[in-house]
């Protein structure tokens, strides 16, 4: 499973799960097996070890099973709605002069699941405690942020050390508030595991087991009549197959993993099952831009033109994971900021000859074996990392392969733990990798700011936190940096159209497909799931805190 949510920007997300017991039911049973009259949901989403029980909602490790369902965040932004603000904790927010400091009012009748109020005191105490262990500022709040201060009875104001307008979806829908009564007393709050987590939100952990998690609705729950759904059944699965197998036979109604052949395996087993896979992010090729063959911008547009992307979706993907393009929109998610002019301009994005035609601009001409190879006998052959357990990825990169050999390019993959890829891509220690970046927000900015913005990359040997490739262009960077200036939409789109340019001309990655997000549902026990029609949320199991407005809607037939 790959988790695809910008929650936390620089934490690596481990996750613990483990082999839940597996009955036997018929398709059609999906409510009497999730708890006789509908009132339990049970969750399906492989793991891979055994649940730790720890809740903590700084812990990157915990926040998918804390965030939404025991605690809460100021407010729901919607990914997939253009940004569409719910609000939560926070009543209400506006921005100050120059757009450097942010005031929110603070929700009055908010409990903590131990029945003592919350308010703006906890707010304010929660983001300094992050600023006090950075260990525990998973999105890195405090690196455009000066102070935060109660300024009212029931208002907390942010201060902003310059402009940074993008960063209210980190705060204001990524940041769980805690209790300052309770939290304040942990001697060591980076290492406190939680395992009776307090919080506002419409769930208490009763109980927890290696193998399974048990939520219950808080009776003191701030929204009223909140929620419909009485308990969750959140078993840990160590493998797919087995979770998959709840699925199809209807013990478990929420999924969020992968399933080979769904159409035959999932949906002909019910009319109720169904599933919806909406893109989130890019998987690219990542050409590390220090390598001096790969430096050369017409051998990376001979590379994206060479790649057959409907081929590598239909055979490594299964069709599930739709063509990139180029200009890193990913539709039809954010079909609304794409510049379509720009795409009528380039043309069709596999074109061969195309690909050929600007390698032998560069000075490249086919050796004996086939291989291009300019005037200094420095030919096209890479070797390209990629993450071996992903047996899509590894499907992906044989068509990709081929692709290029059809132009002149060799790549040789080199299958690796995630380990091994992760220190190599951090390091800069490769000449290709094939990677999503992982960070995906309301906008495509999340993810091309981390991609081409050159503040937290690092020198080949030096870890970079995002910028892999060690992309810089000072141009590119005063884009960025207006962007992240301004609350005009318009002003935005213009700054995106420019930015998307800089993708097709400079061609800083490659995207390849896009990554989606991993969702099964079944209507026999349960009315009001997000589908394509209505994207109220986010809609895997895996997405914080994303997944509490899903329970929020859900209904017990």
């Amino acid at each position: 499973m790959r988790l695809l949510k910008a929650g936390a920007v620089l934490a690596a997300v481990t996750l613990a799960g483990a082999l839940a017991a597996c009955g036997s039911s018929s398709p059609s049973g999906g409510a009497a097996a999730a708890g006789g009259k509908g009132s339990t949901l049970t969750i399906s989403n492989e793991n891979g070890a055994l649940w730790t029980c720890d809740f903590s909602p700084f812990n990157g490790s915990d926040t998918l099973l804390s965030v939404g369902f025991v605690y809460e965040t100021l407010d729901y932004i919607n990914p997939l709605q253009d940004g569409k603000v719910t609000p939560m904790l926070a009543s209400s927010y506006s921005w100050g002069a120059g757009d450097k400091s942010l005031t929110f009012t603070i929700r009055p009748g908010v409990k903590f699941s131990n029945g003592t109020p919350m308010g703006a005191k906890d707010v304010a105490y929660t983001f300094n405690l992050l600023k006090k262990y950075p260990a525990l500022d998973l999105t890195g709040v405090w690196s455009v942020l000066s102070s935060v201060t109660q300024t009212g009875a029931d208002q907390v104001t942010l201060d902003f050390s310059a402009p940074a307008v993008p960063w209210f979806y980190y705060i204001a829908d990524q940041v769980p508030i805690v209790s300052e009564a309770i939290w304040s007393k942990i001697a060591n709050p980076v290492a406190y595991p939680d395992t009776h987590p307090v919080g506002t939100g419409p769930y208490l952990v009763n109980p927890c087991t290696s193998a399974n998690i048990t939520y219950t609705a808080n009776p003191l729950y701030w929204q009223a009549g909140e929620p419909h759904v009485k308990k969750i059944e959140y078993p840990a699965f160590t493998s797919n197959s087995t979770a998959n197998d709840e699925l199809a036979t209807g013990q478990a109604q929420w999924g969020a993993q992968y399933i080979p052949g769904i159409a035959a395996f999932y949906t002909a087993k019910s009319p109720d099952f169904h599933y919806w896979f909406p893109p989130t992010v890019n998987v690219s090729l990542i050409p590390n831009l220090t390598n001096p063959l790969l430096s050369n911008v017409n051998v990376r547009q001979a590379i994206s033109y060479a790649i057959d992307r409907s081929q590598v979706s239909s055979i490594g993907e299964s069709g599930y994971e739709p063509v990139a393009n180029q200009t890193g929109i990913v539709t039809p998610t954010f079909a609304g900021t794409l510049d379509s002019s720009l795409v009528t301009q380039i043309g069709d994005s596999y074109d061969p000859a195309k690909a050929k035609q600007l390698l032998e601009a560069a000075g490249y001409k086919l050796n004996s074996a086939g291989v291009m190879t300019n005037a200094k006998g420095q030919s096209l052959s890479f070797t390209v990392i990629n993450i071996g357990d992903y047996s899509d990825w590894v499907a992906d990169m044989q068509v990709i392969a081929q692709d290029l050999k059809a132009v002149g390019i060799v790549i040789t993959p080199d299958n690796l733990t995630n380990t091994d890829f992760d220190s190599d891509l951090y390091y800069g220690k490769y000449q290709l990798a094939y990677y999503d970046q992982q960070t995906f927000g309301p906008s495509p900015y999340y993810e091309l700011n981390n991609w081409l913005n050159s503040a937290d990359t690092a020198p080949v040997g030096k870890v970079a936190s995002t910028n892999y490739e060690r992309y810089s262009n000072p141009a590119t960077e005063s884009l960025l940096n207006a962007y992240a200036a301004t609350t005009s939409t318009a002003t935005q789109q213009s700054i995106m159209d420019q930015i998307q340019q800089v993708m097709v001309s400079d061609v800083p990655i490659i995207p390849v497909v896009e990554a989606v997000d991993w969702y099964q549902y079944d209507s026999a026990a349960f009315s009001g799931w997000p589908t394509a029609a209505d994207p109220y949320a986010q809609p895997s199991a895996y997405a914080y805190p994303d997944m509490e407005q899903v329970l929020l809607r859900l209904q017990p037939k």
